[in-house]
C-alpha cells in the first residue's frame, strides 16, 4: 500500500512507493493511481467508479511525495498551476561523485528515444530546453547528497542532466555504467508545493528516503 501525506474533498497526496508504476502500463503490476482508487472506495464506501485524476508523474524506480487529484476541477487547476510554475517540486539524490561547484544551475537540450526510453543530450535545435538548480548537502566517500528543484519537468531529466556531467545517480541502471543491480535508485520526491486548487492556501507535502544505502550514509531531513 502506500503512506497517505495529504487528504480532502479535492486531494490525496500520498507517499509513491519505489517500483510501482504510477499509471497502468505494459507489465500488468498494480499501479499508485488504481491502488489510490482502492483506498478511497474502501475509505468512503463509494459505489461504482472513483475518479482520481493524475496530474504529474514520477518514473517508476523513484520514491516520494506525489498528489493525485480528487475531482476533474482539482486536476484541471492543478494542471494549469504546473503550467505556470506554482508547482515546487525538489528532491533529493545521491551523486556518484562530488559537483565541483557545491550549488548551481544546470540547463541541457535534451531528446526522448521512446522505443528505447532512454533520454539523451543534445542541441537547441533538436531539443526541450531542461533546467533545474542544485545544491550538495553533504559528501561523503565520493558520494553527494544533493537537494534539486526543477525548474522545468521532463522525462528522466534529472538523472540525464547529471549523469552527462561525469555524476550518474547511485543505483540508476539506465544511466549509471557502474550500477551492479542491487538497490534502488538514488532519487526521491522530497518536497512538493503548490496552491490548493479552491482554498488558494500553500500546501507541503514532504516525504523522506529510507533509511538504506545509499540515504542511511548521510544525515537526510
Amino acid at each position: 500500500m502506500f503512506k497517505v501525506l495529504y487528504e480532502d474533498n479535492h486531494l490525496l497526496g500520498v507517499e509513491k512507493p519505489v517500483n510501482v508504476p504510477v499509471m497502468a502500463d505494459d507489465s500488468g503490476d498494480e499501479d499508485l493511481q488504481s491502488m489510490g482508487k482502492q483506498y478511497l472506495k474502501e475509505k468512503y464506501g463509494k459505489p461504482g467508479s472513483v475518479y482520481l485524476g493524475l496530474v504529474h508523474r514520477l518514473d517508476r524506480p523513484v520514491g516520494g511525495a506525489m498528489i493525485f487529484a480528487r475531482t476533474s476541477k482539482a486536476a484541471s487547476r492543478l494542471s494549469e498551476a504546473i503550467r505556470t510554475h506554482q508547482v515546487r517540486k525538489i528532491y533529493y539524490a545521491v551523486t556518484q561523485g562530488v559537483p565541483a561547484q557545491k550549488s548551481g544551475t544546470l540547463v541541457d537540450y535534451l531528446v526522448k528515444d521512446r522505443e528505447k526510453n532512454m533520454v539523451t543530450v543534445t542541441d537547441e535545435k533538436h531539443g526541450d530546453r531542461c533546467e533545474l538548480s542544485y545544491e550538495v548537502l553533504q559528501e561523503k566517500d565520493g558520494l553527494a547528497l544533493v537537494e534539486i528543484e526543477l525548474g522545468t519537468g521532463r522525462s528522466h531529466q534529472i538523472r540525464v542532466q547529471f549523469a552527462s556531467r561525469g555524476l550518474p545517480l547511485v543505483n540508476d541502471q539506465r544511466y549509471n555504467k557502474n550500477a551492479d543491480g542491487r538497490g534502488q535508485i538514488a532519487l526521491w520526491s522530497h518536497i512538493l508545493s503548490f496552491p490548493h486548487p479552491v482554498s488558494k492556501e500553500t500546501v507541503v507535502l514532504k516525504s523522506l528516503p529510507p533509511r538504506e544505502y545509499p540515504w542511511n550514509r548521510f544525515e537526510v531531513r
